[in-house]
Parts: C-alpha cells; sequence; structure tokens
C-alpha cells in the first residue's frame, strides 16, 4: 500500500509580519539552515512558498538555490499584495491593513501575479509550480490566473474555516470562507473553486480538523450568535504552536482514518527565529518547537513518506 505523502510547506517571508507595519526585515533567513536540516534527516522535503521581500534577500536566494540543485526541497509562490509590486494604495494604509490580493481591481491582481512569477523564476532559474495565497485568500479569478501563468498546484484552502471575520480592506467583506469546501485533494473548478473539476490546476487543502464534534460546533456557534460574537468554529491545524504536539498528531490520525492520501504542515519562515513572531519570543521557544518537531517528524517518518508538492502531483496525475 502506497503511503501517504508528507508535505511541508513554509510561507517564507518576512519577520514578524504580524506586528511590523512599516518595515520589513528578512533576518530569518539565517535560520532556515537549521530547519532544512532537520528535514533532511527524516528524508523530508519542504516547500519554500516565497514572497518578495525573501526572493530579493542574497541569503536567501543562496541557500535556495542550494537546496533546488540538491533537490531537497521546492520553491513556490507566495503573494502578499500590500508590499508585492507594482504598487497601487487599496486603503489609506495598505501596510497596516494587509488588504488581500482578491480585493485588488482585477487588472492589479494580474500585474502581481505576473511580477512575483516572473521575479522567482528569473532569481531561481526554476518554473513556479506551486502556489499558497498571502492571507489564505483565494477566488475563481485568482486561479484562473494560477492556470494561465502555469501552475500546477495551490495550498491557500484551509477546511473547516471560515476567514470572514478577519478584515483586509476596512471597507471589504474580509478573508475567503471555506467552511464548505473539500478537505482533501481536488482538481478544481474554474467556475467555483469549492468544487471538484477538470481543470489542471490541483487544490491541496490544509490539514485541519474540527476541536469539537460536529452537534458541540452548532451548539457553539448558537452561543456565538447570542452573545453576538462572530468567529470561525474552533479547529486544530498540522501547525506548530509550542504546546500542541498531541494536537497535531490527533489532526495526523483523524485525517488518515479519512482516507486522505497526504498530511499537509505549514509554519512560517519567521517562525523559526527568536522574535520573529508572536508565538516563538525567545531562544528558549525555538528550542522548544525543535523538540516537538522532531518528535513528529520520527513518529510521521513511520507513517508517510516525504515530497515536494510537485512531486505529490505526479502522483495524483498518475
Amino acid at each position: 500500500m502506497t503511503k501517504p505523502a508528507f508535505l511541508i510547506t513554509i510561507d517564507t517571508e518576512g519577520d514578524n509580519l504580524w506586528q511590523n507595519h512599516d518595515r520589513i526585515s528578512t533576518g530569518n533567513t539565517r535560520f532556515l539552515p537549521r530547519f532544512q536540516s532537520l528535514c533532511e534527516k527524516y528524508a523530508f522535503k519542504p516547500v519554500y512558498l516565497t514572497n518578495y521581500e525573501m526572493a530579493l534577500d542574497p541569503a536567501y536566494i543562496e541557500f535556495a538555490r542550494d537546496m533546488i540543485a540538491r533537490g531537497a526541497g521546492e520553491i513556490g509562490m507566495h503573494l502578499h499584495a500590500w508590499n508585492s509590486p507594482p504598487l497601487a494604495p487599496l486603503t489609506d494604509d495598505d501596510w497596516r491593513h494587509k488588504p488581500y490580493l482578491i480585493e485588488y481591481p482585477a487588472d492589479q491582481v494580474r500585474a502581481k501575479v505576473d511580477h512575483m512569477t516572473k521575479l522567482l523564476e528569473d532569481t531561481f532559474q526554476t518554473k513556479m509550480l506551486s502556489h499558497r495565497a498571502g492571507r489564505w485568500a483565494f477566488n475563481e479569478y485568482y486561479a484562473s490566473l494560477l492556470l494561465e501563468y502555469g501552475y500546477q498546484l495551490d495550498c491557500s484552502v484551509t477546511p473547516r474555516v471560515n476567514w470572514q471575520f478577519s478584515p483586509g480592506n476596512p471597507q471589504g467583506d474580509g478573508g475567503t470562507d471555506y467552511r464548505h469546501f473539500p478537505s482533501q485533494a481536488y482538481f478544481i473548478d474554474p467556475q467555483n473553486i469549492a468544487k471538484p473539476g477538470t481543470s489542471t490546476l490541483l487544490e491541496v487543502p490544509m490539514s485541519i480538523q474540527y476541536k469539537h464534534s460536529a452537534l458541540m460546533n452548532i451548539f457553539k456557534q448558537g452561543y456565538d450568535r447570542l452573545r453576538g460574537k462572530q468567529r470561525s468554529p474552533p479547529v486544530h491545524w498540522l501547525r506548530p504552536s509550542g504546546k500542541n504536539l498531541h494536537k497535531m498528531k490527533k489532526v495526523v490520525e483523524v485525517s488518515l482514518a479519512q482516507g486522505h492520501d497526504y498530511l499537509e504542515f505549514m509554519l512560517h519562515s519567521s517562525e523559526f527565529m527568536p522574535g520573529g513572531s508572536p508565538i516563538f519570543k525567545t531562544e528558549q521557544d525555538i528550542e522548544g518547537l525543535y523538540r516537538d518537531l522532531e518528535q513528529l517528524f520520527d513518529w510521521l517518518r513511520q507513517r508517510t513518506v516525504g515530497m515536494t508538492l510537485a512531486e505529490y502531483y505526479q502522483r495524483k496525475k498518475i
């Protein structure tokens, strides 16, 4: 029996973008080799979904080119609309509001996708095949551009999660509601990205499971409405928080029990750097993260096989 694929996706972007609203630094680049070495120790192949500022960082370029040359991972595209050229302000302060790409006019969306794709392909001398939207915001027009530019995979869908309560443009409607999207990989219908179709673009949703039973979720949603609160149902991700090793393993077990043929892990590149994120603030926090990663990866090595997203695409085409 073919083992499920273990897909490691890293949103590779500037330092602490949760709090930095007026500047971007890329110091987290120097912390990536340690994570890459850990992945290689377990024969896993990370995908670094790379955004604009990282694609300009000389140290990151050197790191990524070496990884590509050794076949030890993959570079994909990640786009933060507010600082990816060409720049045209959407709000009174795009760096503070961080609007979703799908909130921009169509011609600006196209121009940004065009610029990022060409920048990455020119810099790394490899075709961009994999993509994740900044802030997880995706729609049919965005999907049509990925198809036009020759992308094979998208991994922006977060099943069971509703981002409408997370604002971008203050005048907008928030992010994408993924509560009714498939949770397993599917070739999308370009007319409705929530449905399987016959396109060549493979959607690879994140590995996410509900925290509570369906009945409990209905109860909690009703209770929230009575209190005037709006939020997405609570979920567990295959994503480290510094204190969720058991929960990540539970996501794996439930996903495999549901017949998933892959598991998708994610983290931000800045989370490997002390102070690069709100969660991992100190060197002690980073050491705790690596203890969890060692245990998780060792546990997964017996249950999965490491692949890049592009390699997983080839498996799905067969």
